[in-house]
């Protein structure tokens, strides 16, 4: 039997994080992973909340860096489950960043997209509730990850085909 569905403002989530020092890189600006530890928790919470247990990342299948954060920056990393399979979801993630110590709009500076795989208490792959789309934003965001899963899909039945024929052996 199949768990109910949710809706897909059911379990998202923001994170948010002043930058210091020490996340700095040479260049004095934040080092991407730690933006990408940030996407990561907040994308796991939202996979953990929307399946009702434990859910691990499969994959980080696009992550885009627009601008650069600074040191005393505040950022907040917003997630929403995009799409479900039967035991794998995208969640898509927004991360912004506005000064601490003023008000101003956010700057938009990455987005990622990451696939989560729910487990159960053996650690094998769980069905996930289906993600029931609410708005507009929400119904372009699934046919988007629609589009990503076959992309996937496609990708990685070629890789393997080239590796049977002996074409790249990595």
């Amino acid at each position: 039997m199949s768990p109910e569905g949710r809706p897909s403002s059911a379990a998202q989530t923001s994170l948010s994080r002043i930058m210091t020092a020490l996340d700095t890189n040479l260049l004095g600006t934040v080092h991407g992973g730690v933006i990408m530890k940030l996407v990561d928790d907040v994308a796991g919470a939202v996979a953990q909340r929307h399946s009702g247990g434990p859910a691990v990342t499969a994959s980080m299948d696009e992550m885009t860096f627009l601008e650069p954060v600074h040191v005393g920056n505040l950022v907040h990393a917003h997630a929403k489950v995009n799409w479900t399979g039967r035991t794998s979801m995208e969640v898509g993630v927004r991360v912004v960043a506005e000064p601490w110590n003023e008000v101003r709009p956010a700057t938009p500076v990455a987005t990622a997209y990451l696939v989560f795989v729910a487990l159960g208490a053996d650690g094998s792959p769980r069905e996930v509730p289906p993600v029931l789309p609410e708005t507009d934003e929400d119904r372009r965001r699934f046919a988007e990850a629609e589009i990503r899963r076959t992309h996937r899909l496609a990708r990685r039945a070629a890789i393997l085909r080239s590796r049977e024929q002996g074409l790249a052996d990595v």
